[in-house]
């Protein structure tokens, strides 16, 4: 599936991390480059580009919509060599504004000059990581329930302890730095640093009896493949929801269009059954249905009328698309 490892607890926890070092780097609470505590030093000079993107793309899988759906699909189903193709291209669509940049460098002359500014735009863009942070500790909550968010409260102190750490070391004077103090914080960064992450990446996986942690909108119920052949034989309209709770698109599609008032009495005066398929954990009916409709991954809504085909709507909803794809007259 496409954005799996989000439901892994332990990768939720140590991303969360990450994330969280990466804002306390934007607040200047430490500055480094591709030397973390002198490691990497021998890495190839472009090796942190290419390690920040994989970040993005990790960080980016989780949904697929709106218009990597498709694309996504039709990789993952096709030869390896299709396979590699689309997802170049889709690693060239996020380079493209580099690109664009390095091929024509008289464009750098639009952009603003350097300047005090730029520290402030720094730290501004430390608010939608620490955000994200937020968002990561509600699902890995979700997932693991309160050890797992107590755990990940502890990686981050160890991290900020980590980071402060670092911070001290670099800016020690020469008679502290010659006491052998930068030694002893660079010790306590790294051992801070290898606590928490290590800590973060053993945490045990979530048990099912954790499921059904996503909130659903009154009246839904849980999928499962016999529920919904048996409401198909008795000619009962059915919506298939597949959803989880690291999917942005999901949640902002449940919030905007499925939760709607319109929708709900829409749903209930038509008699359509408003079925959820929980994805946050591993679930092997949800993924073999996905699949069954050539897809890798959430969110995707299906419409089964009480006569007809199935009806396949798209991944960003409004609540006049689902009232017009449920319409007793859609075709």
């Amino acid at each position: 599936g496409w954005g799996f490892q989000f439901q892994s607890v332990g990768f939720v926890t140590v991303i969360c991390l990450l994330l969280f070092a990466v804002a306390l780097n934007l607040l200047g609470v430490f500055t480094i480059g591709l030397r973390l505590m002198g490691v990497g030093g021998n890495l190839p000079a472009h090796a942190g580009d290419f390690l920040t993107g994989v970040l993005a793309v990790v960080l980016a899988s989780p949904c697929t919509a709106p218009f990597m759906g498709a694309a996504v699909a039709a990789a993952l189903a096709a030869s390896p060599v299709i396979g590699v193709v689309v997802f170049a291209a889709l690693g060239l669509g996020l380079a493209a504004p580099y690109l664009v940049l390095a091929a024509m460098p008289g464009l750098l002359a639009w952009l603003p000059r350097p300047g005090k500014w730029m520290e402030t735009v720094r730290n501004l863009l430390a608010l939608p990581v620490l955000a994200t942070c937020v968002w990561l500790g509600w699902v890995a909550k979700l997932e693991g329930g309160m050890d797992a968010l107590a755990l990940l409260g502890a990686g981050l102190v160890l991290v900020a302890v980590g980071c402060w750490s670092l911070r001290r070391a670099n800016h020690l004077d020469l008679r502290d730095a010659m006491e052998g103090r930068a030694g002893l914080y660079r010790a306590v960064a790294t051992l801070s640093l290898l606590a928490a992450f290590v800590g973060g990446a053993v945490l045990p996986p979530a048990t099912l009896h954790e499921r059904g942690s996503v909130r659903v909108a009154d009246g839904s119920s849980a999928y499962s493949p016999a529920r919904l052949a048996e409401l198909r034989r008795q000619g009962r309209p059915v919506f298939v929801d597949m959803t989880a709770a690291w999917c942005i698109s999901c949640l902002v599609n449940e919030r905007v269009a499925l939760s709607s008032q319109s929708v709900q009495a829409a749903f209930a005066r038509r008699g359509i059954v408003y079925m959820k398929g929980d994805w946050t954990l591993r679930d092997a009916a949800i993924t073999a249905f996905l699949q069954a409709h050539g897809r890798d991954g959430v969110p995707f809504y299906a419409y089964y009328p009480a006569h007809g085909a199935e009806v396949i709507l798209p991944e960003i909803l409004t609540p006049a698309i689902v009232l017009d794809m449920t319409a007793p007259t859609h075709k």
